[in-house]
């Protein structure tokens, strides 16, 4: 029984993986730059988007977003009102998007309007690892009134990403959090990753963190 449960595993893994090649191969003939916004709930990925939508628009460029809660539309309400082009994915009892759900999405965007996707998984720090979307790049945003321990408990999360976003650096003191620790534990699972402290509500640290995510 273990070694069906296993062989199972890997065919849900293996077609996930060709799904999000395909939505890799879709997006790059619209000219759409994907990402992907990984983190805890709270962490700040809505809060991330709506920052980014005006920063883009002063370069020239179209924002479009896909937004996965396990239920209900509250982010896609928030992303909906700054004006871009979004989709509201509900993942029922999955913790996670998978590469099919946003196979799903893309078919209602309208992708010769946007330039850069934004795509905001389901609050989670576990689940969505394993599956790959096809964006680009994966950028994870953890917050420090999450505390300093976070990352070490989700090592997973920071070895699969490219760029970490440590947000509501302002609350790091009030909540005893030390930034430096985090991002020690951050380089320790990942020496790759880029890191940016962020403050959403003032926007601190958005632009430079907005010219990594496009390099």
């Amino acid at each position: 029984m273990h070694h069906i449960d296993v062989s199972i595993e890997k065919s849900v893994f293996d077609t996930n993986k060709r799904l999000a090649e395909g939505n890799a191969k879709h997006l790059t003939s619209h000219g759409v730059r994907s990402f992907d916004l990984l983190g805890g709930i709270g962490s700040g990925k809505t809060a991330l988007i709506e920052q980014i939508a005006p920063r883009l628009k002063a370069r020239g460029l179209s924002l479009g977003a896909i937004a996965g809660d396990v239920y209900g539309d509250d982010d896609f309400k928030r992303v909906v009102s700054l004006g871009i082009p979004a989709y509201n994915v509900n993942t029922g009892k999955e913790c996670h998007l998978d590469a099919h759900m946003v196979e799903h999405a893309l078919a209602h965007l309208p992708l010769d309007e946007i330039d850069v996707l934004l795509i905001e998984n389901v609050g989670n720090m576990v689940c969505p690892t394993d599956f790959e979307l096809g964006a680009e790049k994966r950028i994870v945003v953890v917050s420090s009134t999450e505390g300093d321990d976070v990352v070490n408990k989700h090592p997973m999360m920071f070895r699969d990403c490219t760029i970490a976003v440590l947000n509501k650096v302002d609350l790091a003191d009030a909540v005893g959090a030390s930034l430096e620790r985090m991002e020690a534990d951050m380089k320790r699972y990942n020496p790759e990753i880029r890191i940016f402290r962020t403050n959403m509500k003032t926007g601190d640290g958005v632009d430079v963190l907005l010219d990594e995510i496009l390099s």
